[in-house]
């Protein structure tokens, strides 16, 4: 009368699919590999900053930004993208990008000024956590119009680390005083509040995914180039490259605003169309009241006519 119960059978049916027998592809670990990699990289940037060995601690520091930058396009192209995967990112770029350039500059300089300069460090600790939060929620978004994918929102957490690091790449083309120190400590108080302002940054990330064939091989070899001085020339590549983002900061600004400006017209060019398209009927029937109120009239005289 009854169908036998399996609990053992009915558990497996419930249970949710996943990967078969509970392996999981090697091709699912790979980005988050690449994630730890980065993440072991700005520890040792940490330790090479507690030893004052500058160099290698920048070094150590542009690696895992370059790792950070590739490991969200590993997971796509891989199709590995998972919520473990993003999370692990998140920690990872706070590590890298906010804890790491910290304790670097206060044992390169800040430290001199005591809790001043701890003050700031900490502040910017914090403003890269506050970033890195702000622009995980801005991913839930939805309803964001398309033109503003090419910009972000005050500047990235990995920029803002490299940008930090200016007086160091200074300091090495024998740039930096000793006098220098509490402009240091503005300038990185001056990056910190760049992170969690809502000034527009270009989106590196959004620019150039699709370019004309024609360009293809010049990309190549400006790419080859910039690997080549960053090789040869590391501390003045940065620092022309940390001056350059800066100075591009008021150029993104201007170019959202034309944007939006550029939006907010097309918008009301297409909520007046409807209007304008009911308008000359409107219109046209006012002209062709007139005659027809003449034509009733004169059916009326001749029906009058007629009776």
């Amino acid at each position: 009368m009854f169908s036998p119960f399996d609990p053992e059978k009915d558990e497996r049916k419930r249970r949710p699919l996943g990967f078969v027998r509970g392996h999981v592809p090697v091709r699912v670990l790979i980005p988050n590999i690449v994630t730890l990699i980065g993440l072991c990289a700005g520890l040792t940037a940490i330790r090479m900053g507690i030893e004052h060995r500058w160099d290698l601690a920048v070094a150590a520091l542009v690696f895992a930004a370059f790792l950070d930058g590739i490991d969200g396009h590993v997971a796509r192209l891989l199709k590995a993208s998972s919520r473990f995967g993003a999370e692990l990112d998140s920690l990872a770029d706070f590590v890298n990008f906010g804890v790491a350039p910290a304790i670097i500059m206060f044992s390169w300089a800040l430290e001199d000024l005591h809790s001043l300069g701890w003050i700031a460090v900490l502040v910017f600790a914090v403003c890269s956590a506050l970033r890195l939060a702000r622009f995980n929620v801005s991913l839930d978004r939805t309803d964001a119009p398309t033109w503003q994918n090419a910009f972000f929102v005050g500047v990235p957490a990995p920029a803002g680390a490299l940008i930090l690091l200016l007086p160091i790449y200074a300091q090495d083309l024998g740039l930096h005083l000793p006098s220098l120190t509490p402009l240091v400590l503005v300038y990185t108080l001056a990056i910190a509040l760049l992170m969690v302002s809502n000034v527009p940054t270009f989106s590196v990330k959004m620019i150039g995914q699709r370019i004309p064939r024609e360009y293809v091989l010049p990309v190549f070899v400006l790419a080859a180039l910039f690997i080549a001085l960053l090789l040869t020339y590391p501390s003045l590549t940065l620092a022309a490259g940390s001056v350059l983002y800066l100075a591009m900061i008021p150029v993104s600004a201007f170019r959202y605003l034309v944007a939006k400006r550029k939006a907010e017209e097309h918008a009301k060019t297409q909520n007046g169309k409807a209007p304008s398209d009911k308008a000359p009927s409107g219109k046209g029937h006012g002209k062709d009241e007139p005659a027809a109120k003449a034509s009733r009239s004169n059916a009326d005289t001749s029906l009058s006519s007629k009776s």
